[in-house]
């Protein structure tokens, strides 16, 4: 049987480092989880004169240094002037030089979001008329190529030592405590503490390159490590190494004072205490993931943190503690084999751990989706639909293993009940015979010696005994190829896991589409060839359902009377009924103004006022004020050239 196992083993691993190549390499460079939602100058437009500044709207609040945003001219020098400011919200400026010639400029940018991943980019703008660049390549290092390959290792190797680490502690002391001097199962549980470490340091040195310059060569920068160590990122690293210093300590107590307590009441008194410190460690681990990452920004983020941290657990107890039970079933030595109501506790686990990951996987998919559409229109939504139905294909195997271990439990009830086997009996008898036999010999060392090397021999028969009747017994069979199964789709499912945590969430998605769907006619350009002015300003009032896109169609945009359309929406593209819409006009060059025009309600998301007069040509600057509550509410602003 020994032979047949570790060509299972085998293949289990090969699988595992496959299917993670396999899926990291697509991963690369990783999506950011902020995005691009408006600037100004926008994207490819032509302006009269030289700006000022440049602005950038994001997503969500992201980290800046002071080269995260560069203008470069049409000769790639920097023309920025000071470093970049947040005059407030999501959006952040730079001043430019004065004087700036004509020709195309290069906005670059790389800043890091709010849920740790890098964002980087680039677009350009002219000014008076497009030219020649010599820009190229720029805003694309953050997060890709080599560093970002490495780094999307170190997370699944981070989640899969702390999955193998929290799940298999937690089968030992809530399944199987006689597993706890099992060495197979010690050697797994410390297998999963140095990988976590292993991996916590490794992400903390690439995290400086990761999201900044991309380059190997940087892993080793002390300058960049002390910048990691001042960010929300690098103290949740910090944080997990602290709780993996306590987590050593309670591996050295499970393994050591624990598996030596024979007495039931100190066993008992020992197991609660480590139950409780053990999961305060695990959950502080988990949290370390959660305060950095997704759960930490946007909508919610009090409710979604306490979320993660529980979808963490449960994964860390079903898939741990599937993988400890794959290793007792092929690994535990005949004397001490796992027995079958440590399998049926452990299905009462998993049971509720699938219960608890149903409830909070759903929650984390409305808010990191918010439509149904999402979930074909955007990449997370695409991945995510793999992962449930991985969860899917998982839980039916799950049913077939409960199966096998209700026949186990109605054969350990059987043979309890019966007589014990007579092939069983014939070999207890011949042991107990040659244990009777005269030795030969007179002295009491060498009749100790004797009595030594039957008492060997007794046991030796019987662990063969007991490893051959297990191996006979078709339900065990069964219930260690189905656990090999789940094992199997799990390592598989961990993989689509970490690239999803790396993938931009479908609402940001969305809403990217959104404000970008329009850009040409976006801030400063010009009205189109009909006469008629389209401006897409993205809006978020802060509330549970505040994030859209207000579009303000003006025709004929022109000195004089206009008719004026405006149009709320949602991040996907769906009418957004908000109880008020306000509009004021300003030609600051001039000082008139604000000239306020108050539209009528026509239908969903539809305004319309008609008759707005334009009194002079110029650079209007046209302000909407959004309100979705009776106390949410936000005015954003956009320049027009009209006249």
């Amino acid at each position: 049987m020994t032979r047949t196992i570790a060509p299972r083993l085998r293949t289990l691993v090969l699988l595992l480092l496959t299917v993670t190549g396999a899926l990291l390499a697509g991963a690369a460079p990783a999506s950011a989880h902020a995005a691009l939602t408006g600037s100004d100058p926008a994207q490819g437009v032509v302006v009269d004169k030289a700006p000022t500044q440049v602005s950038l709207t994001f997503s969500e609040k992201v980290a800046m240094n002071d080269d995260s945003l560069q203008v470069l001219d049409p000769k790639g020098k920097n023309v920025t002037v000071g470093a970049p400011v947040n005059p407030g919200g999501t959006t952040y400026a730079v001043k430019l030089k004065g004087g700036l010639p004509k020709g195309t400029y290069t906005v670059a940018y790389q800043v890091v979001s709010e849920d740790s991943h890098p964002v980087s980019g680039a677009y350009t703008f002219s000014i008076g008329a497009p030219s020649q660049t010599v820009v190229s390549g720029v805003g694309t290092a953050a997060g890709g190529g080599v560093v970002g390959g490495l780094y999307a290792v170190g997370r699944y190797v981070s989640y899969a030592g702390f999955i193998v680490l929290a799940g298999g502690a937690a089968f030992v002391l809530a399944c199987w405590q006689r597993g706890s001097g099992v060495r197979a199962v010690q050697r797994l549980v410390v297998g999963g503490w140095l990988a976590l470490t292993a991996a916590t340091l490794w992400l903390l040195l690439l995290r400086g390159s990761y999201t900044s310059s991309g380059k190997f060569g940087d892993v080793f920068d002390l300058n960049l490590l002390g910048q990691v160590l001042q960010t929300k990122s690098g103290a949740a690293l910090v944080s997990r190494l602290l709780l993996l210093a306590a987590a050593a300590l309670f591996i050295a107590v499970l393994f050591g004072a624990y598996n030596r307590r024979e007495e039931p009441e100190e066993k008992r008194d020992l197991t609660f205490g480590l139950a409780v410190g053990g999961v305060v460690v695990a959950a502080g681990l988990a949290a370390s993931w959660a305060m950095a990452e997704h759960a930490s920004t946007g909508l919610q983020p009090g409710v979604a943190m306490p979320v993660d941290v529980l979808h963490l657990l449960a994964v860390a107890a079903w898939l741990g503690g599937l993988t400890a039970l794959l290793v007792a079933l092929y690994r535990a030595p005949a004397e001490t084999p796992v027995d079958s109501a440590a399998v049926h506790r452990f299905s009462r686990v998993a049971f509720g751990s699938v219960v608890v990951l149903v409830a909070t996987g759903t929650y984390q998919s409305w808010r990191q989706l918010g439509s149904w559409s999402a979930f074909t229109e955007t990449r997370y939504g695409q991945l995510l639909l793999v992962k449930i139905g991985l969860v899917a294909l998982l839980v039916g195997i799950a049913w077939i293993s409960r199966r096998w271990t209700g026949r186990l439990l109605e054969t350990a009830g059987a043979e309890a009940a019966g007589k014990e086997p007579r092939a069983e009996e014939r070999e207890r008898e011949q042991v107990r015979s040659a244990a009777g036999k005269p030795s030969g010999r007179k002295s009491a060392s060498g009749d100790g010696a004797r009595a030594a090397q039957l008492a060997r021999q007794r046991a030796a028969v019987d662990a063969a005994r007991q490893k051959r009747l297990r191996d006979a017994d078709p339900n065990l069979f069964g219930l260690r190829r189905s656990v090999l199964a789940e094992a199997g789709v799990a390592v598989v499912l961990l993989a689509v896991t970490t690239w999803l945590t790396q993938t931009e969430p479908g609402r940001t998605e969305l809403d990217a589409k959104a404000s970008t769907s329009s850009s040409s006619s976006s801030s400063s350009s010009p009205a189109d060839s009909s006469g008629a002015l389209t401006l897409d300003m993205p809006f978020d009032t802060g509330g549970t359902d505040g994030r859209g896109l207000v579009r303000i169609d003006l025709d004929p945009a022109r000195v004089g009377g206009n008719e004026m359309h405006v149009y709320v929406q949602r991040p996907n593209g769906r009418a957004f009924d908000v109880p008020e819409v306000k509009i004021a006009f300003t030609l600051e060059a001039k000082k008139l103004g604000p000239l306020p025009v108050t539209p009528d309600h026509l239908t969903t998301g539809h305004w319309s006022a008609g008759g707005v007069q334009i009194p002079m040509a110029g650079d209007w600057k046209i302000a909407v004020t959004v309100r979705t509550s009776d106390v949410d509410q936000v005015t954003v602003s956009k320049n027009a050239q009209i006249g």
